[in-house]
């Protein structure tokens, strides 16, 4: 064979489809129709690829690349059918082959060729599945042998209009599989960008590209993503115009409902308000989707936005509820969480007053291990929308930032948006984290902007800008007694109970739910007043209160500042949580109260039930100290000062005498006869004591018998009336 000539190049001129096995090259014969009834992946005409010889083991044609360039210039063929015989004429497609060189990327040449390769069997196809010859024209379907089989060709791009990779879909003759090409040959991508960008109406979502090809003949605007029901990227968001009113509609199977679920919960949370999930009706199948629904059944497509979308989130009919009081709220969440009325109801009204515009609240939880801190918010929670929550163990500021964030590309920073949003810490996150979410704990400022750095390509550091939005409602878990004092003036301190009978039932509760966990859950969920509250919190947060407004203000002076009662500094900050718990009230039962617009007022007995609930929890908030370490200086340390001296020095003067000093021994000993538990020495020193002496309760100086001992000395000694 001349070695100028290659048999490959000149096979591919000709638009010849060919593969490869070993020395030889194969393609359909197209000397005769003999292969017009072979499988897609079939040819019987064999090349050598060293002498160019061929031969149809079929119809038994043979030659060589004389024989075969004199049999072109004698057949001149400008088209060839989809089995590889001359087609008659041309109309829009030719239905020609293409070129099976091994390409890398996709190009607006490759697509034009795929395009052109189009055969009318399949456009006749695709009119069939209700896809038209003007928007077969307009997205350039095609078609292309890859992977060993025919494949329809539909070509993605990315958002700023080049062509990224073509969504395969197997020709219907043959199979139903789907791919890409290439091979990773991009990321998910909105199909088409063009439409969702121009988009100045109603917008359909939908599972894939043929639905979404459908849905365009029919006149509708419609995208879809490009990855399945599944795949939303955060990134996507940001494009779907806030103005716009949006319906998604997703496959029936398990996947697309919860695709469409997911979907739709993003928008939402990121300020996208008219939103409708469709539900297509039971005739289209447990699998079914909207060609079943539009081309197969024929039903009426003004059903599908008008019959079976529902509002997200569905909205509810608020004339079930009746007022409630705290009371009920603990009564319902006994079965999760025993006793601890006051710091189980605190946390969900805290919880309620996410859903307003800055009447939040941040709790801190803080207390020993195993007495069940991160329980109470984790379980209160639980009655709350999933999509309103984030729960973290530890976290640095880049992951936080990353996860929870937008990527505002115009402006090249990180949006993160946490209004109307709970956010649980199980554990201490990273101290770099809370200082640069102190703005928004404190509402100094509703948008916080800050810098953060993280690793480039290079291992070099690369800062990123970050704007903070809102004002969410946190909750801090912390077993580590030494709280900076910023936080504590940001936080309302709370100690789960460790009282004997609380301990016992829930350890009883324990065992309930280990030994029969799908049992537990099971009675939980069917609870029908628990279920009915979980429908009122998300009526509460349709409802979009503003703020709640405090009328009787005269009431609010009177039961704070009590008359007569000396004042602190440190009051000023926390009248501020007992206005936030006055408004949980409030937001409880707003129906029942008055309201304009936006705004509802809270009556008398929400400001009576709010000091109720601030007067069981205040003792040591003036000290920025959780109630365990409160107790254990007036229920341990307090309780020793005030008893007679008995050590070895007073019993030689005749005994009877104040103490001067308390050892840390006497404290765990008093401590374990009160509790019933011990306490570790160094937990005390290290932890507990130095706590006590930053907020200046107590003194710690050498002293004892031989003058080497660490004593403790009560400074504030009318302190302990307050914890008892």
């Amino acid at each position: 064979m001349n070695d100028d000539f290659n048999l490959q190049d000149y096979l591919s001129e000709r638009g010849i489809l060919y593969w490869t096995k070993g020395k030889e090259i194969i393609t359909k014969c197209f000397f005769s129709d003999c292969d017009s009834n072979s499988r897609e992946d079939e040819g019987h005409l064999y090349f050598s690829i060293d002498t160019g010889q061929y031969q149809c083991k079929k119809c038994g044609a043979k030659g060589n690349i004389i024989t075969l360039q004199k049999f072109f210039n004698e057949n001149p063929f400008s088209t060839f059918g989809r089995n590889g015989f001359s087609s008659n004429g041309r109309d829009i497609f030719d239905g020609g082959f293409v070129s099976q060189k091994d390409d890398k990327k996709l190009t607006a040449k490759i697509v034009e060729e795929c395009h052109k390769a189009l055969p009318k069997i399949i456009v006749e196809y695709l009119n069939t599945r209700g896809i038209t010859n003007e928007i077969i024209i307009k997205y350039k379907l095609g078609y292309k042998y890859q992977y060993g089989k025919w494949w329809i060709t539909i070509p993605i791009k990315d958002i700023k209009g080049n062509y990224l990779f073509f969504k395969l879909r197997q020709d219907p003759q043959s199979g139903n599989e789907k791919m890409t090409w290439p091979a990773g040959g991009g990321e998910a991508q909105i199909f088409d960008w063009e439409s969702l960008l121009t988009a100045s109406d109603r917008v359909l979502i939908a599972e894939g590209e043929m639905d979404t090809l459908l849905m365009k003949s029919k006149g509708i605007q419609c995208v879809s993503g490009t990855h399945g029901a599944g795949t939303t990227k955060d990134e996507w968001i940001e494009y779907f115009k806030p103005e716009l009113e949006y319906y998604i509609c997703y496959d029936n199977d398990k996947a697309g409902k919860d695709g469409a679920l997911n979907l739709a919960q993003k928008l939402f949370k990121n300020g996208r308000k008219n939103l409708h999930i469709i539900n297509l009706p039971e005739e289209v199948g447990e699998k079914g989707d909207l060609g079943d629904y539009v081309v197969r059944l024929g039903l009426p497509i003004d059903d599908i936005f008008a019959k079976y979308a529902k509002s997200y989130p569905e909205k509810i009919d608020t004339s079930i509820f009746k007022e409630i009081e705290g009371e009920d709220v603990c009564k319902i969440l006994e079965s999760t969480i025993k006793k601890d009325n006051e710091n189980k109801l605190v946390t969900f009204l805290s919880m309620l007053t996410t859903y307003t515009e800055d009447a939040q609240m941040n709790l801190f939880f803080n207390a020993p291990s195993s007495t069940g801190k991160s329980h109470i918010p984790l379980s209160v929670v639980e009655l709350f929308p999933k999509e309103d929550v984030i729960t973290l163990a530890y976290c640095s500021p880049t992951a936080f930032f990353h996860d929870q964030g937008l990527l505002n590309r115009e402006k090249n920073e990180i949006v993160v948006n946490l209004s109307r949003k709970i956010i649980i810490f199980t554990d201490m996150p990273d101290q770099s984290l809370i200082s640069r979410l102190r703005p928004i704990l404190s509402h100094d400022q509703k948008e916080s902007r800050l810098k953060t750095t993280d690793k480039d390509q290079k291992g070099g550091n690369r800062t990123k800008n970050v704007v903070l939005v809102g004002f969410p409602s946190v909750y801090f878990c912390s077993a580590e007694m030494r709280v900076d004092e910023q936080e504590s003036t940001r936080f309302l301190m709370l100690s789960p109970s460790i009282e004997h009978d609380k301990v016992y039932q829930g350890i009883r509760q324990s065992i309930s739910k280990a030994s029969d966990g799908e049992k537990f859950n099971q009675t939980i969920d069917a609870d029908p007043e628990r279920n009915l509250l979980k429908k009122r919190i998300i009526a509460i947060k349709q409802e979009n209160i503003f703020d709640v407004k405090i009328e009787d203000v005269e009431h609010v002076e009177k039961l704070y500042l009590k008359e007569g009662a000396s004042v602190r500094p440190r009051q000023q900050r926390d009248i501020k949580k007992v206005i936030s718990i006055i408004k949980g009230f409030a937001i409880l039962n707003l129906w029942f109260r008055k309201r304009n617009g936006d705004y509802i007022w809270a009556s008398s007995k929400d400001i009576e039930d709010g000091f109720i609930i601030w007067d069981k929890l205040s003792y040591g908030q003036d000290y920025g100290l959780a109630p365990y370490l409160f107790d254990i200086y007036s229920k341990v340390i307090m309780v020793l000062w005030n008893e007679p001296d008995d050590s070895d020095f007073s019993s030689l003067t005749g005994g009877g005498e104040k103490k001067k000093f308390i050892t840390r021994k006497e404290i765990l000993k008093k401590y374990y006869q009160i509790y019933k538990m011990p306490l570790g020495m160094q937990k005390l020193r290290q932890q507990i004591l130095p706590q006590l002496e930053q907020v200046g309760l107590i003194a710690q100086e050498r002293g004892g018998e031989d003058m080497r001992e660490m004593v403790v000395i009560p400074l504030e000694t009318g302190a302990e009336e307050e914890g008892i």
